[in-house]
């Protein structure tokens, strides 16, 4: 029942984050032009250690290291980088580990209200999407329904307006990105491998993205979207695998509406999303996948920061906080699908953050996963010792994370 309830009102209200004042980085720094040299050095990073009560087994991790470069070149012209490094190295023949650009663009200042961006960027999409530093969110981990349904940190290569209206609060940004590719949608992991991320990317297939931001008060609304193809090959390719071809050819669409509240020392967020892939039944044929015609998500996260109503040295906060996330990375399976009850799924997390500074951050919290029961038939050469799956167990988290 209570579950019932949190869904109804997550969807309800559709998207409230703690709308908190964020931490000046380097990279903020260069975008409000508040750099004192030209050139700009940053960064970002996390660690921690992970119980699985299912697995009974803990891990720890530095799961991610970010250096940002930027550069101003004038009072028109600046370039962003940032190169990242995951699971703390990258070694032949082992799995994990990564070295990618999670940003590399131009920024042209149009004047003081509007602005392009070239290269290979993070669209405005979801709260996590562009705002990603791991000392701005609570939970060692991001969360899923960003993590999984809208696919964090999605970047593409492309160009993009941005620009607020002087008359009324509002900010405003449109893009136009290479598009996904349907051959690399994987089972349980939604539209992340789809992704080119920069990479010999195709332009058979393009993409449209959107977003607006309302400022009310002590609230921040926005809502956002893209809309793109999937038939990352040639039109004589895509005929032959029954796929349709052009610029939105096999197409995905994903909508997303999300609200932050901050006031008192109270931060409310909260977040829904949903993605479509109509075409996913022709995508099964073609490639296997197991694609669903239909994705959500939804969250709602309350904090508290213990220490805001006093006076400490650095603004210390102290937030306890407790988040109900629920998704279902295959809501609608076409014929040519299977349904995996274990992509259904709902998570609480309740934990703290302490920051001693604005740019450090002390992390514990506990996850708490309940999922739908396993599928036999998507169960292939299964492993004689492997435990019997188990629809409710947890995660303890511990870590540390920083930006500068």
């Amino acid at each position: 029942m209570l579950k019932t309830f949190t869904l109804s009102l997550l969807l309800s209200v559709i998207a409230v984050a703690a709308y908190a004042q964020q931490p000046l980085s380097a990279e903020d720094s260069l975008t409000r032009n508040l750099s004192s040299s030209a050139t700009t050095v940053g960064g970002y990073g996390n660690a921690f250690y992970q119980n699985n009560s299912h697995l009974q087994s803990a891990k720890v991790n530095l799961e991610r290291g970010v250096i940002f470069i930027g550069h101003k070149f004038n009072d028109k012209i600046s370039v962003f980088s940032e190169l990242e490094l995951e699971d703390a190295k990258l070694a032949s023949g082992e799995s994990g580990g990564e070295i990618s650009f999670e940003q590399l663009y131009l920024k042209f200042n149009l004047n003081a209200n509007q602005y392009l961006v070239a290269g290979l960027y993070t669209p405005r999409i979801g709260i996590i999407n562009e705002n990603h530093l791991p000392n701005t969110f609570n939970g060692n981990e991001r969360n899923y329904v960003e993590t999984l349904v809208i696919p964090a940190t999605w970047r593409e290569l492309g160009v993009g307006f941005y620009g607020n209206l002087t008359s009324v609060p509002l900010t405003y940004s449109v893009g136009l990105v290479n598009g996904l590719n349907a051959g690399g949608f994987a089972h349980g992991t939604g539209l992340r491998g789809g992704q080119f991320e920069g990479r010999n990317a195709s332009a058979n297939n393009l993409a449209v993205t959107a977003a607006v931001q309302y400022f009310y008060k002590d609230f921040k609304f926005q809502v956002s979207g893209y809309y793109g193809g999937a038939a990352a090959v040639s039109k004589r390719k895509a005929d032959s695998l029954g796929l349709n071809s052009g610029i939105f050819g096999t197409p995905v669409a994903v909508g997303e509406a999300d609200v932050q509240w901050a006031a008192d020392g109270f931060q409310v967020r909260a977040l829904g999303t949903a993605v479509s892939i109509p075409d996913a039944e022709k995508i099964n044929h073609a490639y296997a996948n197991n694609t669903p015609k239909t994705e959500y998500g939804a969250y709602l996260e309350v904090g508290y920061d213990l220490l805001s109503h006093v006076k400490t040295q650095h603004n210390q906060q102290l937030v306890v906080f407790v988040r109900d996330e629920k998704f279902n990375l295959n809501a609608e399976i076409p014929n040519s699908g299977v349904t995996d009850g274990t992509l259904n799924q709902n998570h609480v997390v309740a934990g703290f953050t302490y920051l001693p500074i604005r740019n450090v951050a002390v992390k514990a919290d506990v996850r708490f996963i309940h999922t739908g029961d396993q599928n036999a038939a998507l169960i292939v050469n299964p492993n004689p010792v492997a435990l019997p799956y188990q629809t409710d167990y947890n995660l303890v988290n511990l870590g540390v994370a920083f930006s500068f």
